[in-house]
């Protein structure tokens, strides 16, 4: 028997799942947001808000795929999707007016990926 690889999660392995079906057709961008979404837990992205802060401009749309971590301030108003967000995180990025957002809501608003930069 063949010992099975990749996120235990139902929820994780449906979006990996429903990703994929789409990127093959016409997008690679969402191929790599899949292929670091596979990744094993221990080797999944975690992104702190300074570093979002640091590397994005006012406007911008942002995706982790991963974990948002709650360290730092963000100062800029911007539109944020990942895979999940702590709690702290989530309050810090709303007090500054900017969006937190699904990877499914960023996948239906913004099919093409265009202009979104990956953060990882």
């Amino acid at each position: 028997m063949r010992k099975r690889t990749g996120p235990s999660n139902p929820i994780l392995r449906f979006l990996i799942d429903s990703i994929r079906r789409n990127s093959i057709e016409k997008y690679p961008f969402w191929e790599d947001i899949s292929k670091k979404l596979s990744k094993s837990t221990r080797s999944r992205v975690q992104v702190n808000i300074s570093k979002i802060n640091r590397n994005s401009k006012d406007g911008q749309t942002i995706i982790v795929p991963g974990v948002v971590m709650s360290s730092g301030n963000l100062n800029k108003k911007i539109k944020i999707a990942a895979w999940r967000f702590t709690k702290e995180a989530k309050r810090k990025i709303s007090n500054t007016g900017s969006k937190i957002m699904t990877i499914e809501e960023l996948k239906k608003e913004n099919p093409k990926g265009t202009d979104v930069k990956i953060m990882v």
